[in-house]
């Protein structure tokens, strides 16, 4: 019995884009100061992913997405409509200004 691999399965698809991480960065009113102190990651790492010069380990990337999803951001992927993108999450009414 033998086992096919397909191909596809194989494509790493990425946690989020250097475009992400930098608008959801700037969207909450972050330094790569504070992304690194929150998430980990220091901050030479997150310069040079977002210069699109280093292709980070997944573990890493998680890293970022999860210090920022618990800031508030949502990471919009890739569909029909558009592209990939990041939004804030919507503030339950206990959240909300009076």
């Amino acid at each position: 019995m033998t086992t096919q691999v397909c191909e596809a399965s194989l494509i790493r698809r990425p946690v989020l884009t250097p475009r992400q991480l930098r608008a959801a960065r700037v969207l909450i009113g972050w330094s790569r100061k504070v992304l690194s102190e929150r998430s980990g990651v220091p901050i030479k790492t997150t310069e040079a992913f977002e210069r699109g010069t280093t292709d980070p380990k997944m573990s890493t990337e998680h890293k970022w997405r999860r210090a920022l999803e618990r800031a508030g951001v949502v990471f919009i992927e890739e569909d029909d409509n558009g592209g990939v993108g990041v939004r804030l999450r919507e503030r339950r009414k206990t959240e909300a200004a009076p």
